[in-house]
Order: structure tokens, then C-alpha cells, then sequence
């Protein structure tokens, strides 16, 4: 076993919280502690795979628990754990323990996003096919049309695809709802854009089962309940990007040659006429012209 998986058993014991070092060392000298059923001696080290016991009592070291934190983004913040981004998330939380976030929402977006030290569930959520719900409320710079909702609802065509059918509803002259089971860049909007509409204000509202309930800015735990439901609900969901990969490829519509394989540019051709007149036949013809 490598060293640097090693430690002290007195530190060991320490670590997960059954005693002091100085109590433990105490044990220790007194032979009632063991390791794989034998007694060790002062200043051994124990590794991952080692059984310890004091007084015949198995001690495990305890599982660390995840932490699951549901923020409001306020705009302006970047969703990226990269030191070198002074706006970054993870500093302007400051949570004292590693996490990082579920996803991403524009720097000029605003509302709910996912936090956590859980890569297993990150994974879980991010899969494109898993068709978690996202809820957003959208403001945009001019009158929303009956048929602005009817296109948004049934497929825009942005980055090389379609985007899903989704629930859209007015509800304002200037602002709708926005329910996307996607994750494309920008994708609302992009939506937008190509309809002729620039987003002015854009916050998520919701994901999947969590509403967002907290202040700009402010920060809280997942409840009890809350965890129960999205961990059920990603529990037969693929985990990987190979998962991600050939579902999406078998829905991504193909990209269409703009231009037929037999026709060919006109300075293509050119070259081509070049290339001809230089071979060995064509020239003993030209040869022979002459």
C-alpha cells in the first residue's frame, strides 16, 4: 500500500471522531487497540483496507455527506469554478466546503441554480436526455404575438437542430413562461432572436421539482423531501457521456450539403482542367498536334 494512503493510528482515530490523539495514544500503549486482530505497536499506520478495532468495537471512518444548495444567481455572476473569473460562483458564495454548480445560467441571467459536492448527481441531471423541466419567465423588447407562442412552443431551428416542443404561455404584454426539457447554449435566446425578439430579462424559476423561494444573492439547503424526489427521479437516468452522446445522435437531425457532390466551383474546376492537361496521356497528344 502506497504511504501517501497511510496514516497514524492515533491520527486516525482522531479523524473519525472516536478520540483525542493523546487518548488514542493511551490505547494504544494499553493493547486495546487492533488492527486486522492484531495488536500494533506506538506510531503504526493504518490504510483504507485496514480493520480497526478498540476494545473490540469495529470503527469506521463516517461517510462525508453532500452538501445539495439551491441559489439565486443574481446577473453578473459567471456559473464557473475557475479561480481566474473574478465573478465567479464559487467565490461569491464562499461555501467552507468544495462544491460546484449543476449546470450554467447566463452571466446576464438571473434565478435558480443547483450546487453541490454530489458528482453523481450532477451527472445524473445534466444527461440532455433526461428531460428534466426548467421553468423560466422571459421578458422581451416588443409585443408578444399569438404567434410568437406558437412558434417558441413547437421548434426553432438553432444550432444545427430543432429545438424540443415546450410549454409556453403569455403572461404579460411583454413577458411568458417557459418550460425547456433542453440545455442548448443560450437557447431561449437564441429562440428569440430568430423570431426577431431580444431578451431583455431573463430567471429561472424553477428546476425540475425546486422552486425558487430565496432572495437574490441568498442561498439554502435542499430539504429532506426535495432531495428524495429529484434522487428517485434521476435514479434510472444515464450518468454518462456515452449515454449523453448516442441518444442525442440518434435524434440530431443530419447537416445538408448546401451544394450537390457533382457540382464544382468554377476556380475548382479550373484546377481541375490543369490538373488534366499535365497528365503523361494528355501530353503525348498535345505531342502529337503539334
Amino acid at each position: 500500500m502506497e504511504n501517501s494512503k497511510l496514516t497514524r493510528l492515533n491520527k486516525y482515530l482522531s479523524e473519525v471522531g472516536y478520540c483525542s490523539r493523546r487518548a488514542a495514544d493511551k490505547l494504544i500503549d494499553q493493547g486495546r487497540v487492533t488492527i486486522n486482530n492484531r495488536v500494533p505497536e506506538m506510531g503504526t499506520k493504518v490504510g483504507v483496507n485496514d480493520i480497526v478495532r478498540v476494545d473490540g468495537e469495529f470503527i469506521i471512518e463516517p461517510k462525508e455527506e453532500h452538501v445539495y444548495i439551491a441559489f439565486n444567481k443574481p446577473v453578473g455572476i459567471v456559473c464557473t469554478t475557475a479561480q481566474n473569473e473574478k465573478d465567479n460562483i464559487i467565490d461569491y458564495i464562499n461555501y467552507p466546503k468544495r462544491i460546484f454548480p449543476i449546470g450554467r445560467l447566463d452571466k446576464p441571467s438571473e434565478g435558480l441554480i443547483f450546487l453541490t459536492s454530489d458528482g453523481d448527481i450532477v451527472n445524473k441531471i445534466l444527461r440532455a436526455r433526461n428531460n428534466h423541466e426548467k421553468e423560466y419567465v422571459v421578458t422581451v423588447d416588443r409585443l408578444i404575438s399569438d404567434q410568437f407562442i406558437k412558434r417558441m412552443s413547437t421548434g426553432i431551428p438553432i444550432l444545427d437542430t430543432i429545438t424540443r416542443n415546450c410549454e409556453v404561455e403569455q403572461i404579460s404584454k411583454f413577458s411568458f413562461k417557459i418550460i425547456l426539457t433542453q440545455g442548448l447554449n443560450r437557447q431561449i435566446r437564441r429562440m428569440c432572436e430568430h423570431l426577431g425578439y431580444e431578451v431583455v430579462r431573463l430567471k429561472r424559476v424553477r428546476i425540475m421539482n425546486i422552486k425558487l423561494d430565496v432572495p437574490v444573492g441568498q442561498w439554502r439547503y435542499f430539504t429532506e423531501e426535495e432531495l428524495q424526489i429529484i434522487q428517485t427521479d434521476v435514479e434510472d437516468s444515464g450518468k454518462t457521456k456515452e449515454f449523453s452522446i448516442e441518444t442525442e445522435a440518434k435524434t440530431k437531425p443530419k447537416r445538408q450539403r448546401n451544394t450537390p457532390k457533382e457540382e464544382t466551383a468554377p476556380h475548382q474546376r479550373k484546377k481541375l482542367s490543369n490538373r488534366k492537361s499535365l497528365r503523361p496521356e494528355n501530353r503525348r497528344r498535345k505531342d502529337r498536334r503539334n
